[in-house]
């Protein structure tokens, strides 16, 4: 018997002052069975961070991601089909990272977890030749500490200032600084 996705629901209200968006968003999210809730909240996390002004070039989406390799775990079309933003999350090899900037516009990757300066020093040179991707390593300990504010129906305030985020669900927040690891050049 296969395992089923655990549903969470989200209530996310985003004031991003460095993109100067203010918006609210109901999402519901499936957690993969082989998912852990630190990646289900750092998806939602960059959910919150990638997520257009309007909808007039397309709709932020979660995709299948774990469930499909040829998908990520989100990613924008234009109106006329045309993949706009590839989001991924972890630590995809190479091969992953050049189809996707071959597909889409733009390709943002979010790393987290303990073993990231690994895995970096082992890719950072294959991806210089990969013009349309960014990579963010959130540190383990904020991911750690996003995890931990997981529920199965969340109302979450995130708020962007200078590169900081804050993210507060009522009774407990968090500070997460991300950084850069490899930024766009087109």
């Amino acid at each position: 018997m296969a395992l089923k996705a655990t549903i969470y629901k989200a209530q996310l209200q985003i004031a991003d002052m460095d993109r100067a968006l203010y918006a609210d968003h109901a999402l519901t999210l499936a957690l993969h069975p082989s998912e852990t809730e630190e990646r289900l909240l750092v998806r939602l996390l960059a959910f919150a961070l990638r997520v257009p002004h309007d909808t007039d070039h397309g709709a932020l989406q979660f995709a299948k991601g774990l469930s499909d390799a040829d998908e990520p775990d989100l990613w924008q079309h234009d109106l006329t089909g045309q993949l706009v933003q590839w989001i991924e999350l972890g630590q995809p090899d190479e091969r992953r990272l050049a189809k996707a900037c071959g597909r889409a516009e733009s390709v943002t990757l979010y790393t987290y977890g303990p073993s990231v300066p690994i895995w970096w020093g082992g890719i950072e040179n294959k991806l210089t030749r990969l013009s349309n991707l960014t990579v963010w390593q959130i540190p383990a300990d904020q991911a750690q500490a996003l995890a931990a504010m997981a529920q199965r129906s969340m109302q979450w305030q995130v708020t962007v200032q200078d590169g900081s985020i804050w993210v507060s669900d009522g009774q407990q927040s968090v500070e997460l600084s991300p950084q850069a690891l490899k930024t766009a050049t087109r």
